[in-house]
């Protein structure tokens, strides 16, 4: 008994029971969410594939298109093999993640 109040004493005094601070948290919008998780996913995947085979083009314009908070349009388009196998895996991720495979920024218009 001892041990758990002085845990529940330690939380409480670091704040992570704070009011206020669950109030000063605005609920991320379902859009938010996607993006941040397809964000996790890319980062995961850049770990444990690398970025040989990456030009700095499709890296750049996947960059920006997460910058943009995942709202920005369409246009890393996948040419190399490995651009192509990273592209898929993003949108098995992005499935996984709860969003559509039309989610991810791939799309080649030329």
């Amino acid at each position: 008994m001892r041990v758990t109040a002085a845990v529940a004493l330690a939380c409480l005094m670091a704040g992570a029971f704070s009011p206020a601070l669950a109030q000063n948290t605005p609920p991320k919008s379902w859009p938010e969410v996607k993006c941040e998780r397809y964000g996790k996913a890319w980062t995961e995947a850049l770990a444990r594939r690398g970025r040989q085979g990456l030009s700095p083009e499709f890296v750049e314009r996947h960059e920006a298109f997460l910058a943009s908070g995942c709202t920005a349009r369409a246009d890393v388009c996948p040419r190399s093999t490995e651009e192509l196998d990273l592209a898929n895996v993003m949108v098995v991720a992005a499935m996984n993640a709860g969003t559509a495979s039309t989610f991810p920024p791939f799309a080649c218009r030329k």
